[in-house]
């Protein structure tokens, strides 16, 4: 079965409880935070208070993706939530096994995250570490933009290097997952999709109406 992560970035901030509610009651899987801290990405986005009040209403995971520098600090602030994914960008890091390590001891999973010109072959080495590999088919920072063609063929090869590596690892997919694209991602090996401005949250169109529409897409894959 393929997974929903639904961008909370996309939701409605002032009908935000309305959003979450929708979300579970249609069987979203995952509730994907987008943390950025103008340094990494140019934007700045949500942070730990903010996932404390996603945790504390909703019972759907936290799939965090961390598009920050210094992650080591930050990590503990993040990975106490119980069920969450933390995901980081390897190239930011000092000791990125360091840091993957860090997240699992504190009881969260552990990914990482590709951005469009980091290749699945310079991460193999930390695979024994990742619980999810999560494929960026744009470049990190904003909602809305345009897919990168040549980051589906890597959603294969990161589900290739998940199976080679004798693991259980999630193989996510992020950026411009829209009702054309989803269909091709999949194909190509993708397990969860993060669900943005694309799709789920599309202007003008029915936060539930669109989750059974994405349900419906992925199930007849």
């Amino acid at each position: 079965m393929v997974k929903i992560s639904a961008s909370v970035m996309c939701a409605s901030f002032i009908e935000l409880k309305r959003d979450l509610d929708a979300l579970r009651g249609g069987g979203a899987d995952y509730l994907h935070v987008d943390v950025m801290d103008g340094h990494y990405v140019p934007n700045f986005t949500l942070g730990q208070d903010f996932c404390a009040a996603l945790a504390s209403y909703s019972p759907l995971p936290l799939d965090i993706h961390l598009m920050i520098e210094n992650v080591d600090a930050y990590i503990p602030q993040f990975a106490r939530f119980t069920g969450a994914v933390v995901t980081i960008h390897p190239e930011v890091c000092y000791h990125p096994l360091r840091s993957l390590e860090l997240i699992r001891s504190l009881g969260a999973r552990a990914g990482i995250s590709l951005d469009p010109a980091l290749g699945v072959d310079s991460v193999r080495h930390l695979l024994p570490a990742v619980d999810l590999i999560c494929v960026m088919c744009v470049n990190p920072g904003y909602a809305g933009q345009v897919l990168v063609p040549q980051t589906l063929g890597k959603i294969t090869e990161a589900a290739e290097a998940a199976r080679a590596a004798g693991r259980r690892i999630e193989i996510e997919v992020d950026g411009n997952v829209s009702w054309a694209n989803i269909p091709r991602m999949v194909d190509a090996g993708a397990e969860v999709l993060v669900a943005g401005s694309s799709s789920l949250f599309e202007k003008g169109g029915d936060l539930g109406r669109n989750l059974d529409r994405l349900k419906l897409l992925v199930r007849r894959r």
